[in-house]
């Protein structure tokens, strides 16, 4: 009988390209992988990996492999979930993947609220630059609080259950003393030196779209995915920068927000877990603190121009 550890195993090497990667997600040596991955071979009498540069792949059995072990993997959530909603109760350990953007205002809001109203469950959060939905697949985390721009492409992994939270704009940022006033129509931002996060992050790739869609290419002096940083340079009157309304402390000093004239730039900032048929009790409430604490934010007002 196949070993569903093993399985795991063969799958989080087939998502790392490597034996040692994958050993470091799994808290395991590289030599206890080898050996699980060769006992699975023994198992099914067959290789499953090949040499593939510095990395491995998948032989073709181990693809086929692959693709029930998924399945099965699937099933083994299910059961869980399932017998988790019929005990009904929050369970004691869940791992939360959110956005820096999103720790002041929304996460750490939620995790207060379920440290209140669920004491038995302990919560590791994970903050990263990157919505970790691959990382969510792998069941290495929970719940991933991640973001989408509405005007570029939508990629969900399959097996993943996105429930929208908030639609959050981005916002002029200026010093306090060069405000104008009102909105800002995007194009006026062609005469002003951004601040701007990497045309590598999804932000930086969304403000990059949207000014080509107005009809110039931006003036970046200033290249940080560091909101904090992105908001020194505009106190100082050294850049203008598009920050999202979530990540903007409404008390900050010396600097004015401005909402975008006409089409704003949008983020869909989105709760993700794994799709089961029943719903999990823990990650439900994780998700339900989450669009509370997203809800609460959005009745709050930033001081505008």
């Amino acid at each position: 009988m196949l070993d569903i550890r093993r399985l795991h195993m063969l799958r989080t090497v087939a998502a790392r390209g490597s034996i040692t990667a994958a050993a470091q997600s799994l808290g395991l040596s590289a030599g206890a992988v080898s050996q699980q991955l060769s006992a699975l071979r023994q198992d099914v009498g067959v290789d499953l990996l090949r040499p593939d540069g510095r990395t491995v792949a998948l032989t073709e059995e181990g693809r086929v492999l692959l693709e029930h072990a998924d399945r099965i993997l699937a099933a083994m959530e299910e059961a869980e979930s399932a017998i988790a909603a019929v005990r009904g109760t929050v369970g004691a350990n869940a791992t939360l993947a959110a956005l820096p953007s999103t720790v002041a205002r929304i996460v750490a809001p939620a995790l207060t609220a379920l440290d209140a109203h669920h004491p038995q469950l302990t919560m590791t959060c994970l903050v990263t630059d990157r919505a970790q939905l691959r990382e969510l697949t792998l069941g290495t985390v929970d719940v991933v609080l991640g973001q989408r721009y509405h005007h570029l492409p939508e990629a969900t992994p399959r097996g993943v259950e996105v429930s929208p939270l908030l639609d959050d704009p981005l916002l002029v940022v200026t010093a306090a003393d060069r405000a104008v006033g009102r909105p800002v129509a995007l194009r006026e931002l062609a005469t002003h030196t951004l601040a701007a996060p990497p045309a590598t992050t999804e932000c930086g790739q969304a403000i990059l779209h949207a000014c080509h869609q107005a009809g110039f290419a931006p003036t970046t002096r200033y290249v940080t995915a560091d909101i904090a940083a992105q908001l020194t340079l505009a106190r100082a009157g050294l850049a203008t920068a598009l920050v999202p309304r979530t990540a903007i402390d409404p008390t900050a000093p010396g600097i004015r927000t401005s909402p975008l004239e006409g089409d704003p730039i949008l983020r869909l900032l989105f709760a993700a877990t794994r799709r089961t048929e029943t719903a999990n009790p823990t990650t439900a409430a994780v998700v339900a603190a989450l669009r509370t604490a997203a809800r609460q934010h959005s009745t709050t007002q930033l001081p505008m121009t």
